[in-house]
């Protein structure tokens, strides 16, 4: 469950952020990655 909330909330702040599709695809990443380092949705 931990994984499909990380992807929610990386999708939506991707999809904030994001100003066209290779960006939204850049930010998404840096933000799935970032979530994770940081143990957020344990």
């Amino acid at each position: 469950m931990s994984k499909v909330l990380r992807g929610l909330v990386a999708g939506a702040g991707a999809w904030k952020l994001g100003g066209g599709c290779l960006s939204t695809i850049l930010i998404f990443i840096v933000l799935w990655l970032l979530l994770g380092n940081f143990n957020i949705f344990q």
